[in-house]
């Protein structure tokens, strides 16, 4: 069996074998095969797409391609959740703390910024100190004492994603359904998640632009964590707008705080909440979603969720002063607030646009190991639907450059689209897939 025939197989159209898959993830984690062929493999399956079966088996190839972790002799059952990605999405620094605080036990592998998608990694790292690096034993050991962990993925479990993760960043190769699907689900696997709530993004700053292609994607995650004996739901959220206000790491580090605080923007307090119950649901400590959200609700109210966070960063040698004071966190250089441009109501808010912008300014990676710049990024400071004064404060820079400042004020200026009329606001969900 040669690599090349498999991805001229796949270049063709044709439906790879459960042999040829396995072959293929084992010579690139094994490093036989090499990372322009599995480009180049990759390129076919984004072009080709996968039949269900051979998503199936690629997830379970790379699930398998390391460690996989069983939990259960650690906690009763753990939890998890991700998101497909999208801009401002800062939500598992909120919805993991609000589980901890309810009694949940959370043990999370989070990851990198893929393409104008920021990561939790990054975000996280905008706190000194704090350690994505977890060895196995110590994950577990924290899950067990401290009862939550966010780390990145140990390069035991699952290295077959964690190579192919950083490779599609860099070719173009980021919005393939079965690429995505594998990704996530075999990570979810191979790190013991026995609950699992999916927010998969839909619109303009996701990788699923159509309401049709997140929903397939959704349905066949989650049929593959049945599969896998794990049970899962997948919640269809919007992202045709950031989510929050705060698009850039340590900003959205800030604006995960003061929701944690209580305070927070609505549309990103509401999606936390919403996520939040739908896994107090599947952990059996609610039966329904009023009841769900308002426990979810109460830890933000009376700190205790806040407190969880201050627990993880402190577990994971995060100085916790900059939790305490979140004004230590890093700031740009460069800080201007752009004023709206016309009065009228806002009809688009571009967030692909704003992603890409915040990657320009340093805030992601532009080719594979490129460092971040966590001071830089976007406030923007209304929703869709929104009323504007000509001369109102629009969107605010944070940036390192005079150069990249300039660039991103035009750029974000044009992603901010107008009407004369009054506009509809954004849903925050399209619905839920069980």
């Amino acid at each position: 069996m040669r690599a090349v025939d498999i991805i001229i197989k796949k270049r063709d159209g044709q439906e790879l074998s459960r042999e040829e898959i396995r072959f293929f993830i084992a010579g690139f984690t094994d490093g036989s095969i090499t990372d322009y062929q599995a480009a180049a493999w990759a390129m076919a399956v984004l072009l080709n797409g996968m039949s269900a079966a051979e998503t199936t088996e690629l997830t379970l190839a790379m699930a398998e391609s390391g460690e996989t972790l069983d939990l259960s002799g650690v906690v009763d059952l753990a939890l998890d959740k991700h998101s497909t990605g999208g801009v401002g999405d800062k939500t598992t620094l909120v919805v993991e703390p609000v589980l901890a605080a309810c009694g949940c036990r959370v043990g999370k592998m989070s990851g990198r910024g893929l393409g104008f998608s920021g990561g939790t990694l990054d975000k996280l790292e905008s706190i000194p100190g704090y350690r994505n690096d977890l060895s196995r034993e110590e994950f577990l050991k924290q899950l067990k004492d401290v009862g939550l962990v966010l780390t990145g993925q140990t390069g035991d479990l699952a290295p077959a994603d964690g190579k192919l993760y950083a490779l599609r960043d860099v070719t173009g190769t980021v919005d393939s359904l079965p690429l995505i699907a594998s990704s996530i689900m075999s990570k979810k696997i191979a790190a013991g998640a026995q609950r699992i709530v999916l927010d998969v993004k839909v619109g303009l700053g996701a990788f699923m632009t159509s309401l049709e292609a997140a929903r397939a994607l959704a349905e066949t995650m989650v049929a593959i964590a049945g599969r896998a004996g794990r049970k899962a739901v997948a919640l269809l959220s919007d992202m045709n707008q950031p989510l929050g206000y705060a698009v850039g790491n340590a900003l959205e580090v800030k604006e995960a705080l003061d929701t944690l605080r209580g305070g927070g923007p609505a549309d990103f307090r509401e999606h936390c909440l919403e996520v939040a119950a739908h896994l107090l649901i599947l952990a059996e400590v609610e039966s329904d979603l009023p009841a769900a959200r308002q426990r979810a609700a109460t830890t933000l109210e009376d700190g205790s969720a806040l407190e969880r966070f201050r627990v993880l960063v402190q577990a994971q040698g995060g100085d916790v002063s900059y939790v305490d004071d979140p004004d230590k966190l890093p700031k740009a250089p460069l800080i201007e607030e752009v004023p709206a441009p016309q009065s009228g109501y806002l009809s688009t808010i571009h967030a692909r646009e704003i992603g890409e912008s915040a990657v320009e300014l340093g805030a992601g990676r532009a080719k594979k190991g490129d460092p971040i710049d966590h001071s830089v990024g976007f406030v923007v400071h209304h929703k869709v639907g929104d009323q504007v004064e000509q001369g109102q404060p629009l969107f605010t820079v944070h940036a390192n450059d005079p150069a990249k400042l300039q660039a991103a004020v035009a750029r974000v200026l044009a992603a901010h689209h107008w009407s004369d009329r009054p506009v509809e606001p954004l849903p925050l969900f399209y619905g839920t897939v069980e």
